[in-house]
């Protein structure tokens, strides 16, 4: 066992740091999973095999056509997708708002621009029908498009018809055209923004999920609403070097595996395909929470506390909740409940062992205030 930890642990800094600034955020989330792996050393191969392995392949293929200055892969909260033997890209960032799409292609570029814009413009809403790790080319559009009405055209208008999106792409092609050389590689590409409220847009597809899972567990739709904005901004092709999948980034080997077991009555865990359906993943992710407050956590008293903790939990693991009081688990659960909810709250976002557990508290919690305003 000592050796294939030192072996996959090698193949994963191997893959992560090859190069003087190749992959640096491959290279952060690589450095999280060692320390996860360390603690728990059988969950290494599959997970390397799954997540680290797939994108280092990804990255290979990108390397080849585009060169290792130019790589963009998929993340949490960016959409990436590569088509046409990996010559076009279409690069949305949901933070910022921005779509970016681009080609190498040498012959017919700006044709083969057209074409990468009208996919992403048109690229259905169905996550497993999009295959993000290839350039395997997206299938025809059967319903409403993935970006409709997160995206208006030069008359203002939504675009759900190919000969709507062949108009705006080539109104972008005579208006918003760039170039630059990569090397000796001459790269074309149009930008154009997200509407403002397309977060919103995006979370309105999902608020009936939403609804069905929050009276199915118990879990308010705040707080639900709240984690899938952290997690991916409500990017269903949501993806981490974590092996974390969907809107509510769940990793099938660990939050997947205890909501099968416990929950579901299910002796193996979900795949990628099945966290990439939203209802799945929802479903999923808030069936985590409710495990979370009813088992892991359930002998804290103070009921905000035990809130506070879960979102935490959530990210960082129940154990890292009660490393923050005591290393023994049993006396945290005491440390825990002589104090009151704002002191657990200081607590979690200051000395959790996990930092990004920390920050995350802070954001959940700002975002869930938020939408308990919206929802009211």
């Amino acid at each position: 066992m000592k050796t294939l930890i030192a072996t996959m642990l090698g193949l994963l800094l191997l893959t992560a740091c090859s190069g003087t600034n190749r992959y640096q955020f491959v290279q952060k989330e690589a450095k999280k999973r060692i320390e996860h792996y360390k603690k728990h050393p059988d969950e290494i191969e599959k997970d390397v095999r799954s997540a680290v392995i797939m994108f280092s392949q990804l990255e290979k293929n990108i390397d080849k056509i585009w060169g290792e200055k130019e790589i963009q892969l998929p993340q949490r909260k960016k959409y990436v997708k590569y088509t046409n033997n990996y010559q076009d890209r279409a690069f949305i960032d949901f933070e910022k708002g921005i779509v970016r799409v681009e080609t190498i292609s040498k012959y017919s570029s700006l044709t083969h621009l057209k074409s990468a814009i009208v996919t992403t413009l048109l690229t259905p809403d169905s996550v497993n029908d999009v295959d993000i790790f290839s350039s395997k080319e997206i299938p025809e559009l059967k319903a409403e498009p993935f970006l409709y009405k997160q995206v208006l055209d030069e008359d203002k208008q939504p675009i759900r018809w190919k000969w709507r999106a062949e108009r705006y792409a080539q109104n972008l092609i005579d208006n918003k055209l760039e170039t630059k050389y990569s090397g000796n590689k001459k790269i074309y590409s149009v930008e154009f923004d997200l509407v403002k409220n397309s977060e919103e847009i995006r979370s309105y597809k999902y608020s009936t999920l939403v609804q069905q899972a929050s009276k199915r567990y118990n879990i308010k739709e705040s707080l639900i609403y709240a984690i899938i904005k952290t997690e991916s901004s409500f990017n269903p092709y949501a993806v981490s070097h974590a092996n974390a999948y969907g809107l509510m980034q769940v990793i099938p080997k660990t939050a997947g595996k205890d909501v099968f077991q416990k929950v579901k009555n299910r002796q193996d865990q979900p795949t990628k395909a099945y966290l990439f359906s939203p209802s799945n993943n929802i479903d999923t992710g808030t069936a985590y929470l409710k495990i979370l407050n009813t088992r892991y956590l359930k002998d804290v008293k103070n009921d905000l506390g035990r809130h506070y903790a879960v979102i935490s939990a959530y990210n960082g693991g129940a154990g890292n909740v009660f490393k923050t009081f005591h290393s023994n688990r049993t006396e945290a659960v005491k440390v825990m409940n002589r104090k009151n909810s704002q002191q657990i709250y200081d607590n979690l976002t200051t000395k959790n062992p996990i930092a990004e557990a920390r920050n995350y508290l802070y954001k959940v919690n700002k975002y869930e205030k938020e939408f308990i305003n919206t929802l009211q």
